[in-house]
Order: structure tokens, then sequence, then C-alpha cells
């Protein structure tokens, strides 16, 4: 068989097995689609599927048909990471600047903290978790901010499941998650930090900011048919220079969104391209992430490590919640709800820790081990979050 051909299997793989696990299986209430997409990802890499029928495993995921899906799966994260950009509504958190400032504050500081605890930790037993090109303080940095991220689109995703996303608390949640991933991109700007290379950093924000400025005015006056096209030029632009730059081009996706208002697009429309982004070509960045796993530190040490990662993630993402809780004065319960909301992790932690692995700050086992975690914090969510909210409904609308 031929490139092509070879290539439409893999695309056939990927989009059959996790639909058919969902669907048949009914995993939908402990773990959504994308959740069972991410998993297939990691089976269909080279450390389960690769591992059972090596030869099976080359043929069919050789290089030619691997540099295809990648270009795929940079395309698709970067729309998808776009998409967090432009939903963040920094406006609504200015005007509940107070609450959302302490609980946000709390909600990231404190998994940071337990995270770079945890990656001491891991440090301390072996070498094997910190990449090639990475100082201490990155790596540390980079796996505490990688238990403190909370997964901004999947949040929407599992809120909608419950029924609260346009509820208040809805909306609250959403301000605490769109600070905190401000937050998340600016540490990743600061760790990706290159002083060989900061006169080309110091040349992108410079330039990135002019832009964006008259970016801004030339959307404003565009229709709004027109401004989604030239969204997907700016996006592949920004992308380009951010790493150009050094910053990686999921900075620059990122950002491009950011400067974007939501109120230049139809909601409905927004939530549909996220959705067709996610059911369309984001499985295959699923694939190309689980192709990036590694197991030689030993199946049970990644593991392990991924144990202690979530252990910092949630504990910590819940301690300052209730800190947070306690300093506003909110219900008893009403912090454990928003805590295992905020602990969320999956896509965006993903796509970190990808870039903190292409810049060999983390090994492979590592991403091994915070993928696994990620996953399992999704998973966890709307089997812990639903029964809460059924006892205590009257905290939904509560709008701070």
């Amino acid at each position: 068989m031929n490139t092509t051909e070879i290539f439409l299997i893999a695309m056939a793989i990927i989009f059959t097995v996790p639909f058919l696990i969902w669907r048949l299986g009914r995993t939908d209430y402990w773990a959504p689609l994308v959740v069972v997409q991410i998993i297939m990802g990691i089976v269909l890499g080279p450390g389960v599927l690769g591992a059972i029928f090596p030869e099976y495993y080359k043929y069919v995921f050789n290089q030619p048909v691997i540099q295809s899906l990648n270009g795929i799966a940079w395309w698709a994260v970067m729309v998808f990471v776009m998409i967090a950009g432009v939903e963040l509504d920094l406006k609504k958190t200015w005007a509940y600047k107070r609450e959302s400032g302490i609980t946000a504050g709390l909600a990231l500081g404190t998994p940071l903290l337990f995270g770079c605890g945890a990656a001491v930790f891991l440090l301390s037993f072996s070498e094997g978790w910190i990449g090639s090109k990475a100082l201490t303080w990155q790596f540390i940095l980079g796996v505490g901010m990688s238990c403190a991220v909370t997964a901004l689109p999947i949040l929407i995703l599992l809120m909608e499941k419950l029924n609260i996303l346009r509820q208040p608390i809805g909306q609250r949640i959403l301000r605490y998650a769109s600070l905190d991933d401000v937050a998340i991109w600016g540490v990743l700007a600061l760790i990706l930090l290159d002083w060989e290379r900061v006169g080309r950093q110091g040349m992108f924000l410079l330039g990135f900011a002019l832009a964006s400025y008259l970016f801004r005015k030339m959307m404003a006056a565009l229709k709004e048919s027109d401004r989604w096209y030239v969204s997907f030029i700016w996006l592949a632009v920004c992308g380009y220079f951010a790493d150009w730059s050094g910053l990686h081009f999921m900075v620059g996706a990122f950002l491009a969104g950011a400067v974007m208002d939501a109120e230049w697009f139809n909601q409905d429309d927004m939530d549909k391209l996220r959705h067709f982004v996610l059911m369309i070509v984001m499985p295959v960045f699923f694939l190309s992430t689980g192709l990036r796993t590694n197991w030689q530190v030993g199946g049970s040490t990644v593991f392990i490590a991924a144990a202690v990662l979530l252990v910092a993630s949630v504990a910590g993402k819940l301690a300052g919640i209730h800190a947070a809780g306690k300093i506003l004065r909110w219900e008893k319960g009403e912090a454990s709800i928003v805590g295992w909301l905020l602990q969320t992790k999956a896509l965006i932690m993903i796509i970190f820790a990808n870039v903190l692995l292409d810049k060999q700050i983390i090994t492979s086992e590592t991403f091994t081990a915070l993928l696994i975690m990620a996953v399992a914090s999704t998973m966890l969510t709307i089997p812990v979050v639903a029964p809460k909210l059924q006892k205590m409904k009257e905290i939904i609308f509560r709008s701070k």
C-alpha cells in the first residue's frame, strides 16, 4: 500500500476505536468522548500498541504517516488554543475583581506550590524526569504549573453536561479559570525565555503589540463572515513569529485569540467551531500526543509519579479554593464544588506539557506521567461534582 492508503487506515483507526468505546461502553458520565480519545491516543502509541504489535505499529504509523498526522495536529491544537484565548472574558473578571482575584490567585498559587514540591520529590529519586536542556528551576516551575492548570475549554464542556455553564456559578468559575489561563501562558513564556534569543523575543512582543492594535481596528470594521477568515490568517502569522522568536507557536496561538473580543463572533458559531474542531481534527492531536509517551523508566514508576502529581494537583487546588471560600465567606460545601471543577486538567495541561517536551524541559517519561495525571483529573470531575450539585442546588444561582 502507498502512504496515502496507510494514512487513511490510521485516520480510520483514530476515529473508530474511541467512538466505539465511548458509545458502546456508555462512558460519557465519567469519561466524555474527548477523554476516551486522549486515552486511546496513549493506547495507540508505542508504549501499548507498539509494544504488543511492533511490526503492525511500525507499518501503520511509519515516518511519512506520522509527519502527515503531526501537521494536522499542529493546526488543530493552534485553532483550539486560539478559541480558548477568544473565550477569555476579562471584562466580567474586572467587574468582580476582588472576589475573582482572591479565588484565582489561590486556585493557581496553592497547587503551583504543591506541584513544585512534587517536582522536587521526583528529582530526589531520579534525574530521568528532567529534560536535557532544562535548568532545575525550569523543570520545577513547569511541573508545578502543570499541576496548577485548569483546562478552560474542557471545563466549558463539563459544565455544559452539568447544565450550569450559563448559570451564575458557571460564569463565576469561568472568571476564575480565565485569570488562571492568562497566568499559565505568562509562566510558560517565562520558562521558555531564551537569553540567547531575547532580542528576537523582545522584537516579537513589541511587534505583536503594534500588530494587535492595528488588527483590532481592522477586525472591528469587518463584517462577521470576514472576521472568521481573517482570524485564521492572524493565527498562522502569530504562531509563526512566536515560534521564530523561540517562545513556541502555542504561545502565539493563545495570544492571537486573547486579543480578539468574543463579541466579534456569534456565540453559537463559536460553540460550534469548538465542537467541530474537537470532533474533526483534535483526535489526531490526541494520537500524536500518545505517540510521544514513554515508559522506559518502568511502567509502575511512571504510574507512581502520576499518582504523586495527581495528589499534588487535586489537594493543592482544593486547599486553595477552600482558603478563598473562608476569606469570601462562601457557604459550606461551595468551595468543594468550585475546587473540583477547577482541578480539571485534560487538554490545556497536555498542550502545556507538549511545549515543555518540545523544548526538552521535561523527558517523555515525565510527559507520560503528566498525561496520566491529566486524564485521571478530568475523569474525576463529573462523578464527584454531580452529586454535590444535587445536594446544593441553591449555589447554582449565586453570582459571587
